[in-house]
C-alpha cells in the first residue's frame, strides 16, 4: 500500500513539474486597445512627447513581465494611428478625428520601432467592420468613409458598421490592409471578433437590401457566413502578396458553437456563438489555412456554469487543425467587483498551467494592457518570478518560413585584458548579410558540460540585432556560481533560430572574472 502511495506521489510530482515547466517556444502577447482610450493613449489630449513616453513605459512593463509581443489597435473605427490616404487620423489619438498629432510624428512607425528594439513582435490590430463607435458622440471627419459612402453602412445598437455583404465595402477594407502591410514592418495583421455585430434582443441587423441583391438563393445565415469567409480569403491573399512573411491572425469570441446545435461544438451554453450569431466559421478558416493563428477569447473562469474555462480550453486545443493557437486571457475581470472567480489569485496561474498541458496551444494574449498597471492579485510578480521567469521565443510557422539561418560568430572587447568585474562587451557577427535576421538569443550556461540550448532556463535575454553589440552583465550571476559559459544564436523575423555560436567561458577569480576559453 505504501509503495502505491509513493508511486502516486512521484507521478503527481512529475506531472506538476511538466505543467510548471516553461516552454522555450511560447507566444506571450498583450492587447493594447486604443478605442475609447482603454489602454493607449490614456487620454485624447496627450502631447506627442507624452504619447511616446507612455508607450515606451507600457512596453518596458510588458517586457519585464516576460511578454514577447504586443497586439496594438491601429484602426479602431475606420480611422488610423498612422498617416493614411484612405482614413482620417483617429479621434482617440488627438481628440478630433482627422487632426494629426502636434508636433507631427507617425505613431505606428514609432510603436513598431520601439517594440522591435525590445526584441518583441508588433501585431497590427484592426477592427474590420466597426466604423463609428457612438453615432451620437463620436467625432467624424468630413473625409471619413461613412460620409463619403453612406450607402455602405448600417446603424445598429447606437454604432455604425460596414455592411459585410457590400462588395465595395469589402474592397475598401482590403485596400486599408494592403496599405499598412505594404508600408510598415508589422509582424502580423490581427482582427478581433467584430464581423457581424453581436445580436441585440428584438433588433435585426438591417442588411436586407444587400441580401436581396447578392443572396443568390441562399438562406440569410449561410449568405452572411459566406460574406465573412470571402473577406478572410481576400485579406489572406492580399497580406501574403505584399509580405509573404506577415502573419494573419483572428481573435474570435470564445465559443464556436454549442453542442446542442452541432455535435462538433463545445459542451457549453453560450447565449451567442461565432457560427450562429457573428457568422464567423473559424474552424473552416483553420481547416483551409486561411489564417495563421487564432486567439479565442476565453474570458471565463474555471467552473463557470455556462462556459467553463477547462471545457473550452480543451475543446479549442482539439480544433487547431495545424495552425497556431493562443488563448485570450481576460485578466481585466479581476478588476470587476462581481467577477468573484477572478478575485482568486490562483485563477490566472491555474489557467497558464492548464494551457501548458496541451501541445496544440502555444501561448496566451492578455486583455488588456492597462490592467497590468494595477498588478491585480500580484500577477505581474507571478509572471516575472515564476510563469514567465525565462524569456521565450515566439513559435515559428513552418508553412510561412522554415529556413534556419547560420550561427553568428561571438567575440569580445579585449581592451581590459582577460579580467572583467562588471560587464563583458560582446560583438556578434553575422556570417552573411540577411535582412531576415533581426534578433539574437543570448545564452548563459553554468559551465561547458551544461550547455543545453533547449532549456529556457539558459536564455538570458532576446535582443534586437540592430548594432551587433551587447554588454553581458557579470554582476547578475549568482554569488554561488563560479563559472559561466556565454553563447548566442541568430533569430529571424519569422522566429527560426540558428545553431548556437562559439562560446566564451569565464571563471570567477578573487579580482574578477577571467576568460578561460573562447
Amino acid at each position: 500500500m505504501m509503495k502505491r502511495i509513493s508511486l502516486l506521489f512521484v507521478s503527481i510530482l512529475l506531472f506538476s513539474t511538466i505543467i510548471l515547466a516553461q516552454p522555450k517556444y511560447e507566444f506571450r502577447g498583450v492587447w493594447v486597445a486604443t478605442v475609447e482610450n482603454i489602454d493607449f493613449p490614456s487620454t485624447k489630449t496627450l502631447s506627442t512627447e507624452a504619447q511616446k513616453a507612455e508607450f515606451i513605459s507600457l512596453l518596458d512593463m510588458h517586457k519585464r513581465n516576460g511578454m514577447n509581443a504586443v497586439v496594438v489597435q491601429i484602426r479602431p473605427v475606420a480611422d488610423a494611428f498612422y498617416p493614411s490616404q484612405l482614413e482620417p487620423w483617429s479621434e482617440y489619438l488627438t481628440g478630433k478625428q482627422g487632426k494629426p498629432p502636434v508636433p507631427y510624428y507617425d505613431p505606428l512607425e514609432f510603436m513598431i520601432t520601439e517594440t522591435h528594439k525590445r526584441g518583441m513582435e508588433f501585431h497590427a490590430w484592426m477592427n474590420p467592420y466597426r466604423a463609428v463607435f457612438n453615432i451620437n458622440k463620436s467625432s467624424i471627419a468630413p473625409n471619413h468613409i461613412t460620409r463619403l459612402h453612406p450607402e455602405w453602412f448600417i446603424d445598429y445598437g447606437g454604432k455604425r458598421y460596414f455592411d459585410p455583404g457590400n462588395k465595395d465595402a469589402q474592397k475598401f477594407v482590403e485596400a486599408v490592409v494592403k496599405d499598412v502591410v505594404s508600408r510598415y514592418d508589422v509582424d502580423a495583421i490581427h482582427f478581433d471578433d467584430y464581423f457581424y455585430p453581436y445580436r441585440i434582443a428584438g433588433k435585426e441587423f438591417g442588411d436586407w437590401k444587400t441580401f436581396k441583391e447578392y443572396g443568390n438563393g441562399m438562406n440569410k445565415e449561410d449568405w452572411r457566413r459566406s460574406n465573412v469567409d470571402s473577406i478572410i480569403v481576400m485579406l489572406n491573399k492580399i497580406i501574403k502578396s505584399q509580405n509573404p512573411l506577415c502573419k494573419f491572425g483572428i481573435s474570435p469570441f470564445g465559443v464556436w458553437r454549442n453542442i446542442d446545435k452541432d455535435p462538433e461544438g463545445s459542451n457549453t451554453k453560450a447565449g451567442q456563438t461565432n457560427y450562429d450569431d457573428l457568422y464567423a466559421d473559424i474552424l473552416l478558416w483553420l481547416k483551409n489555412g486561411w489564417i495563421d493563428y487564432v486567439v479565442p477569447q476565453l474570458y471565463w473562469e474555471f467552473g463557470h456554469k455556462v462556459v467553463a474555462y477547462e471545457i473550452l480550453s480543451e475543446w479549442w486545443a482539439k480544433h487547431a487543425y495545424g495552425r497556431q493557437m493562443y488563448i485570450g486571457q481576460g485578466i481585466y475581470r479581476a478588476l470587476e467587483p462581481k467577477s468573484y472567480g477572478w478575485h482568486n489569485k490562483n485563477e490566472l496561474p491555474n489557467q497558464i498551467k492548464r494551457l501548458r498541458q496541451f501541445p496544440q496551444i502555444q501561448g496566451s494574449v492578455y486583455f488588456s494592457s492597462a490592467t497590468f498597471s494595477s498588478n491585480p492579485n500580484g500577477w505581474n510578480d507571478s509572471l516575472r518570478n515564476n510563469y514567465y521567469r525565462y524569456p521565450a521565443i515566439i513559435p515559428p510557422m513552418k508553412w510561412i518560413d522554415s529556413v534556419k539561418p547560420e550561427a553568428p560568430v561571438l567575440s569580445y572587447d579585449t581592451a581590459n585584458g582577460s579580467f572583467f568585474t562588471a560587464g563583458l562587451n560582446l560583438y556578434l557577427e553575422q556570417p552573411e548579410i540577411n535582412k531576415k535576421l533581426n534578433r539574437y538569443v543570448v545564452y548563459q550556461f553554468v559551465n561547458e558540460k551544461m550547455m543545453n540550448a533547449d532549456d529556457p532556463k539558459n536564455i538570458k535575454e532576446i535582443i534586437n540585432a540592430g548594432n551587433n553589440y551587447y554588454t553581458f552583465d557579470l554582476q547578475k550571476i549568482p554569488v554561488n556560481q563560479n563559472s559561466v559559459c556565454i553563447a548566442v544564436s541568430n533569430l529571424t523575423n519569422t522566429n527560426n533560430e540558428s545553431g548556437v555560436s562559439n562560446y566564451i567561458y569565464l571563471e570567477r577569480r578573487a579580482n574578477g572574472w577571467q576568460i578561460v576559453k573562447k
